[in-house]
This record gives C-alpha cells, sequence and structure tokens, in this order.
C-alpha cells in the first residue's frame, strides 16, 4: 500500500465534504478529470458506483468504480473495477484541524496494458512515482481549497 498525507486546518466536515464528492476531483487530480454517479447514485454510499473520467496527454479514459468504504468524516475508499486497485482518504483529527490521508491499494491490481501505456506518452517513465506525486498534488490542491475557508 502507498500513502501520502497532509496537515489541513480544517475540520472532518470539511474534508470529507470534498473527499468524497466524486464530481469535484478534476479540481485537483492531475489525472482524474472528474466522475458522475451511476445507477441511481446521488452521493457516496456503501457499494454506490461511478464512473470516473481521466486524462494522461492525448489519452482519456474511463473507469467504473464502486465505494468499498463510506465513513463520515472518517474514511472514503472505492475499487476501480478495471484494474482491481483501491483507492481512498482517510481523515484523522490533530490539533488545529485533520490529517488527510490518500492510499491506494494495489494488492490484486491488474496491470495496465502496455499499448496504453506506450499512447500515453509514459512508457519509459515510472508510473509508480507519478502516481505517488500524483497523490501529493491532490492533497496539496485540497488542502488550498479548505484552507481558503478556516475551520
Amino acid at each position: 500500500m502507498d500513502e501520502t498525507s497532509v496537515e489541513v486546518d480544517a475540520t472532518p466536515a470539511q474534508a470529507w465534504a470534498l473527499i468524497s464528492d466524486i464530481t469535484r476531483v478534476g479540481e485537483w487530480s492531475p489525472e482524474c478529470t472528474g466522475g458522475a454517479w451511476k445507477g441511481g447514485a446521488t452521493g457516496p454510499a456503501a457499494g454506490a458506483r461511478f464512473v470516473g473520467r481521466n486524462r494522461h496527454g492525448r489519452i482519456r479514459w474511463t473507469t467504473h468504480c464502486r465505494v468499498v468504504t463510506c465513513e463520515p468524516e472518517r474514511a472514503f475508499a472505492f475499487t476501480v473495477l478495471e484494474s482491481a486497485m483501491t483507492w481512498g482518504y482517510r481523515i484523522e483529527p490533530v490539533a488545529g484541524g485533520v490529517r488527510l490521508v490518500q492510499w491506494r491499494d494495489r494488492t490484486g491490481a491488474l496491470a495496465v496494458p502496455a499499448k496504453l501505456l506506450a499512447a500515453s506518452g509514459i512508457l519509459g517513465r515510472d508510473r509508480e512515482t507519478m502516481m505517488i506525486d500524483g497523490m501529493r498534488t491532490t492533497l496539496d490542491r485540497i488542502k488550498a481549497e479548505l484552507e481558503r475557508t478556516p475551520a
């Protein structure tokens, strides 16, 4: 499992509102451009499904995801059905705010086809490092958004 974290001057409720809103992920992620709830879901709930939209360079793709953890103000996670990779967030109270942790679990994850990697322009680059850097960028952008409005 890989994870990264940042301390944020925000309440758990404020952090939860952002990390569980898959329609806004594109505002912070360098690769995911957003998402849409599917199958009657209108917001985060265990078992809810959504489609994620992604981009890297010229390549664009969608993923089909299922929420596997939904604990308001504590944790949110989903599994990408195409890759079997699980992504998630934890909200941990700390003095002055929260520690926001983003993580991914590659246990059982499927390999990305080399053809897709070649077409995206990332073949030959360290994709794992890019993913960790992307998580850091995402958390930094969420922190900036949360700290625009004081807790």
